[in-house]
């Protein structure tokens, strides 16, 4: 971990701790902004079931099944690279066809 990581989760802990100390304040102002009704507004418009079904369907489609690393397992089931074979055994050979994993 770096140090400018380091300072950054500092920074997010100190800024999270001013945040959850002040909740109430935080409520009262965007009570006065009038972003609850905003959000309601929004809610019962755009937010039909049908299109939470989309969006969860495309988040979903989003992620890749395979790292962009290349070869490494993204779960339990490793694939061969070249063949994408599932490899059943830890050695570095892929039985299906011959390649070096």
């Amino acid at each position: 971990m770096t140090l400018n990581l380091r300072k950054l989760i500092l920074l997010i802990l100190i800024g999270s701790i001013f945040l959850m100390a002040n909740v109430v304040v935080v409520a009262n102002w965007l009570a006065e902004k009038r972003v609850p009704e905003l959000a309601q507004t929004v809610r019962e418009n755009y937010l039909t079931g049908t299109a939470i079904t989309i969006i969860v369907a495309l988040l979903i489609l989003l992620v890749s099944p395979k790292k962009a690393g290349g070869n490494k397992a993204v779960g339990l089931v490793r694939r061969c690279p070249v063949c994408d074979h599932v490899l059943l055994s830890r050695g570095s050979y892929c039985s299906e066809c011959g390649s070096k994993i």
